[in-house]
């Protein structure tokens, strides 16, 4: 069957796959003290793919027979990821370059992961829904365990497959279930297939929805499917742990959007209590479990699990009312960009600490505010946000899924309160690092240099956590124009 491609709608994707390859290439080629240019090339292919993707602002357009599109949702994730990208290969090139690892491999397989991440918000089929998705993980497995002499490394690089493996092949079963109901595996296709399924199979295209979701909460680390997460962020690289927490993360949640409110949007009487569940589960048990760290990477990782418990919240508040559905889906969307600002430049931070205390212990950073006072105000912003206190973007971002669950009725004013109780327990364990930093003595005095890229992503994250505060609008705007809910 002959079909037009729409090689403008793609050329983000195919700028990065051709970066992809040209870092492979060139890094055969670069001498051994030449080699973190790699990552330069990476980040001019990462600029282009950008600036494509804004080339394409207000034209919605779609290829290969409508099931890769590009609308203000998948332009919104687009810029996100690119975004994040960036980030990420800032705080890795010192990082990389004085830890003697082969950075050509790992600029590699991080763009290889990012290229992933920018297909799926455009896939609206579950064949690319699906190798987006093993496109964003196969590479996180390789990169998790990067540090090959550190056993802390390669068993979280082990666990992180195992289980990766495991809830794909449940994903894969369940998507098989759905074609064999429907015909189709295009999103909108089985939305109509599934209206008109006989009520007989209806158990079964129950059970399919079940599954598929399985593989998506992997992905987003929700209980009970978590268990990988704090090991995995742990003994992999510090870069690579926050890739993990805001690319591989949001990218899983894309998928799981445009599954839920396009393909399961009529299956929502089945899928909301779950739903309610799992979040319900995960910020709970995130939460609480944070409380008992004393390792910072362990404690941003069950910070990331709760936070994914409040994302998946307004998945629970979906019903027949297309508006509070609305609501609801550019909650979860305002959510996730809000997080990734306050949790890149925690991990930036965290990096920055890492050269001089690789431990990474919540004692570590004891005395931070007089030996790097940017490092220090920076992570005090950060885990304030995360706690959701003003004046930090993260208040707004629980604030709009408070809101949308109080106007839900029903069970959203219960869910509201259990996530108020939980927004309270993690002030604890988020405040626990600011004491350090400002109130116990340090170790050691001497001042503590960061590298320029690093403390420029920690300034930047800072001022736009800060911004987002006074003007929430822009982000709140954005996320409600990219919406996938019609009506």
């Amino acid at each position: 069957m002959n079909q037009t491609i729409d090689y403008h709608a793609i050329l983000p994707e195919l700028l990065l796959a051709g970066t992809v390859l040209l870092v492979l290439v060139v890094d055969v080629f670069l001498p051994a003290k030449r080699k973190s240019w790699s990552m330069v090339v990476g980040l001019i292919g990462t600029v282009a793919a950008l600036v494509a993707t804004l080339t394409l602002i207000g034209d919605a357009r779609s290829t290969f027979g409508g099931s890769y599109v590009v609308d203000n949702f998948a332009i919104l994730f687009k810029v996100f990821f690119l975004s994040v990208a960036i980030v990420v290969l800032g705080i890795s090139f010192r990082y990389f370059r004085e830890g003697g690892f082969y950075q050509g491999e790992y600029y590699f397989l991080l763009l290889t992961s990012f290229l992933g991440c920018v297909m799926m918000p455009s896939s609206r089929d579950l064949l690319l829904l699906f190798i987006a998705l093993e496109l964003v993980s196969a590479p996180g497995f390789l990169m998790a365990a990067f540090r090959k002499t550190d056993p802390r490394s390669n068993e979280a690089g082990l666990k992180f497959f195992l289980i990766g493996v495991l809830s794909t092949a449940v994903m894969l079963y369940g998507m098989s279930l759905i074609y064999g109901l429907t015909g189709s595996t295009r999103l909108d296709a089985i939305a109509r297939g599934l209206t008109d399924i006989p009520a007989a199979k209806e158990t079964l295209a129950f059970s399919a929805i079940l599954f598929v979701v399985i593989g998506f909460a992997f992905k987003v680390s929700a209980v009970p499917f978590q268990f990988w997460a704090p090991d995995t962020y742990e003994g992999a690289p510090v870069p690579v742990a926050a890739f993990l927490a805001v690319a591989s993360s949001a990218a899983g949640f894309a998928g799981l959007m445009q599954l839920m409110f396009v393909a399961f949007i009529n299956q929502h009487a089945f899928w909301t209590p779950v739903f309610a569940a799992l979040s319900i589960a995960t910020m709970t048990l995130g939460n609480l479990v944070a409380l008992k760290q004393t390792q910072v990477v362990r404690l941003l990782a069950y910070s990331g699990i709760a936070q994914a418990g409040y994302i998946l919240l307004p998945f629970a508040l979906v019903s027949g009312d297309a508006a509070v559905n609305r609501s609801a889906f550019s909650a979860s969307v305002a959510y996730i960009l809000i997080y990734a600002i306050m949790n890149l430049g925690a991990f930036a931070v965290t990096i920055a600490v890492s050269r001089r205390e690789p431990a990474l212990l919540i004692a570590d950073f004891a005395g931070l505010v007089r030996r790097a006072p940017l490092l220090a105000v920076g992570m005090t912003a950060f885990m304030i946000s995360l706690a959701g206190v003003p004046p930090t973007g993260g208040f707004w971002a629980k604030i709009l899924i408070f809101k949308a669950a109080i106007e839900r009725g029903g069970v959203g004013p219960w869910l509201a309160v259990i996530m108020l109780a939980n927004s309270v327990i993690s002030v604890v364990y988020y405040f626990a690092v600011p004491k350090q930093m400002v109130l116990e003595p340090a170790r050691d005095e001497s001042r503590l240099r960061s590298p320029m890229l690093v403390n420029a992503v920690v300034l930047l994250t800072l001022v736009a956590i800060v911004a987002v505060f006074v003007f929430p609008n822009p982000i709140a705007r954005a996320a409600e124009i990219s919406t996938l809910i019609g009506g």
